[in-house]
């Protein structure tokens, strides 16, 4: 949604025993699991705890000795002051150094000395909870809770548990790197009751938020003016997507532009970085004003997340990203909400509600979101395996590897300034770009099958002009992972797609970007005898539908896309056309026959008119 408020915060922590320890040398890349076996050795930590509180922490990668959102280094999410962006998330890397003898650079850059930083500290809230180092993991409960940092019981707790789950279920993960690390099962029941003696406020209220058991929820209302009382879904406007969102900034700020009812801002949910903490601030009945497409809103949930869309050199936390996943599964549960990205999609995705809106709709979660590991959260599965070149006619899903994708775009000053600055030419960047490469979720999307050739130009953001940029914010060339296409060609390394009404090219060597779409498929064309049908940013009714003296929203083509005959997109099932007013009491909606499928058009959702298509066979 990208709010941008600056927040200066002033943490501070407790004194925990002191350990002084001289720094060993810096290790070798590929001694990770030793790393973990001699840390814990030195600071009498059980492995098993040692390893899966590393893993839940940051599953086991150093990213790169770039800080988390809420600042956290290395394998073990040691925190900084200057870094971190939440009140309640204290400084642990100067606690690590004054343990272990390390340097704080050493603790944010080699994975050795930050294992040891972690373990020294994880032993000294041992040491303080129960006065010594004991062998069993079981006992270890109350000090993994405390090294969450969280600000309640509870949420410390539901670390904690899901740390003992790893430990019991065991694990194996191969790093970015090409390490391989594992940790053996062991049936251990942990001493729960630690975690009343850890001096933690209480429990934040949950009167009438609506989360899962596992997920640490409050309910603090938005502004009234931010949201529209709805009945959802007993008034027939179901919820059909959910909305991931990037606040551009702190948790906290999120919460105070909901609660201003100047902003005509807000989201049902805002999820923290550090801990997964939730605060809901709209009733799931009611419609939020978060996508920027009011059809959307009335048809869809927003999540916010804390974090920074356009700083690749940070990393959303495990945390959070299983706390949303869990939140996504319950909201899936209740309303039906399939766990696919025809259905779970980022505020990137929707589509703009009207030609002239189109150029100014947000591009927020970003490239640095990675819709991979997130979807195998939710689904629980793992990812599919890759299914080699695909050939023409079939559907595939996008799908590259988000560590090893490393994509360059370009930053420049206008990203800073607003979400929805008019992009410039590629030839006409100005003074102060700079040139970001991170591993990304994303796939730049060509004119012809070659490096060489121009990125695709999108009529909406590059008017009349041949070719696209490479700006973060251009979403116009590129296609994200999860998404689905139907290829329309094939040469040596590259697959042709249907993209945005024509063919769009995107780097494929051997089919290792892509996979083969696993059904059910919805795949539709244009109707026989058609040579071209217009494309929707929204789905309301024809005003002869609407009761008199409601002035009907407009339902008019989006205008500068189309969809031609021998094109065939991957699309939702039919729903019907409809809208909502909160001033036709008792909340009027009005429906009509008409019939709308949701497509993937290009790197946003579409809209088609039922009666404009028809189904095609199945992929073959």
């Amino acid at each position: 949604m990208a709010i941008r408020l600056a927040v200066c915060v002033l943490l501070s922590f407790a004194s925990v025993p002191t350990m002084t320890r001289p720094a060993p040398a810096a290790s070798s890349l590929a001694d990770s699991q030793q790393d973990f076996a001699s840390a814990a050795a030195e600071f009498h930590v059980p492995l098993p705890v040692l390893l899966a509180l590393s893993y839940e922490s940051s599953w086991w990668e150093s990213h790169h000795a770039h800080p988390s959102v809420s600042g956290g280094y290395g394998l073990l999410h040691l925190t900084a002051t200057a870094a971190a962006h939440t009140a309640d998330l204290p400084p642990t890397l100067d606690q690590a150094a004054s343990l272990t003898g390390a340097s704080l650079k050493q603790l944010r850059t080699e994975d050795r000395q930050n294992i040891r930083g972690g373990a020294a500290l994880l032993a000294s809230y041992e040491k303080s909870l129960v006065g010594t180092y004991p062998r069993d993991p079981a006992r270890w409960y109350g000090a993994v809770a405390r090294y969450s940092q969280a600000a309640t019981a509870r949420s410390a707790g539901l670390f904690a548990d899901r740390v003992y789950t790893i430990i019991r279920e065991g694990l194996q993960h191969v790093r970015p790197d090409g390490q391989r690390i594992r940790l053996a099962a062991s049936a251990v029941t942990p001493d729960r009751s630690q975690l009343t003696r850890l001096g933690l406020r209480p429990n934040d209220v949950a009167t009438g938020a609506e989360c899962p058991a596992n997920v640490t929820c409050r309910f603090t209302p938005a502004a009234t003016d931010n949201y529209q009382v709805s009945n959802r879904p007993a008034n027939g406007l179901a919820p059909l997507y959910i909305v991931i969102h990037v606040v551009d900034g702190s948790y906290s700020s999120a919460i105070d532009t909901f609660q201003d009812p100047d902003s005509r801002l807000s989201a049902h949910y805002v999820m923290r970085s550090s801990d997964g903490a939730v605060t809901q601030m709209v009733a799931n009945k009611d419609v939020a004003f978060h996508s920027g497409n009011y059809w959307f809103n009335l048809h869809s949930i927003g999540i916010e997340h804390e974090g920074f869309p356009v700083q690749g050199a940070t990393w959303f936390t495990p945390t959070q990203y299983q706390a949303t996943a869990d939140l996504v599964r319950h909201l899936s549960a209740r309303y039906h909400i399939p766990l696919d990205r025809e259905h779970v999609i980022g505020h990137d995705n929707v589509p703009g509600a009207s030609r002239e809106s189109i150029s100014d709709m947000h591009w927020d979660p970003g490239p640095y979101w990675d819709w991979t590991r997130f979807m195998s959260l939710l689904t629980q599965l793992p990812a599919p395996a890759l299914t080699g070149s695909p050939h023409t006619g079939e559907a595939v899903t996008i799908s590259p590897d988000f560590a090893t994708n490393r994509q360059s775009v370009q930053v420049c000053g206008q990203t800073a300034r607003a979400w929805s600055a008019p992009l410039f030419k590629y030839s006409q960047l100005p003074a102060g770009c700079t040139t970001q490469s991170e591993p990304s979720n994303f796939l730049p999307v060509h004119t012809g099958p070659s490096q060489d050739t121009a990125l695709f130009p999108d009529p909406a953001l590059h008017p009349g002009e041949d070719s696209g940029t490479s700006l973060i914010e251009d979403w116009g060339n590129t296609v994200t992972a999860g998404q689905q296409f139907i290829v329309a060609d094939q040469k040596e390394d590259w697959t042709a797609i249907w993209f945005s009404g024509r063919v769009g090219w995107i780097f494929n060597p051997g089919g290792r970007n892509t996979r083969r779409a696993n059904g059910p498929l919805h795949l539709i064309r244009p109707r026989a005898g058609r040579t071209s049908i217009p494309v929707y940013g929204t789905g309301y009714p024809m005003p002869n539908a609407y009761p008199q003296g409601w002035p009907p929203s407009a339902q008019s083509p989006q205008g500068l896309y189309a969809l031609s005959a021998g094109q065939t997109l991957v699309a939702t099932t039919p729903v019907a056309a409809d809208d909502f007013s909160a001033r036709h009491p008792p909340g009027t909606v009005v429906a009509s026959s008409e019939r709308y499928v949701t497509a993937q058009f290009n790197h946003r959702l579409a809209l088609l008119n039922s009666a404009d298509t028809e189904p095609t066979g199945p992929s073959p």
